[in-house]
């Protein structure tokens, strides 16, 4: 029985530290995500100026390959009901 007890003290001193770290990581990460006054990632420059006049090209649309492109098959939608109708607990 000696022995046991000596194991989880064992187990224990190498376990306390390091829920400790890890206690202290999370605490650090959160402080610095949630309560860090800083910059934000965007610069807010450029949100404010547009970048430019936007033109859209649609000759593009008018490319061969794209002629040869299908458009998908129409899927019905399922008519009849689905599942077992009484006790759908019943083996097969």
């Amino acid at each position: 029985m000696a022995i046991t007890f000596l194991e989880e003290r064992k187990r224990l001193r190498y376990l306390f530290p390091v829920l400790a770290i890890v206690i202290l990581i999370t605490v650090f990460v959160i402080w610095r995500g949630f309560f860090a006054k800083g910059k934000p990632g965007i610069i807010p420059e450029t949100i404010q100026k547009p970048a430019g006049k936007i033109e859209i090209n649609l000759q593009v649309l008018k490319d061969p390959l794209l002629e040869e492109l299908q458009p998908f098959e129409k899927v019905e939608p399922i008519i009849e009901e689905i599942g077992r109708r009484q006790n759908p607990f019943i083996p097969y």
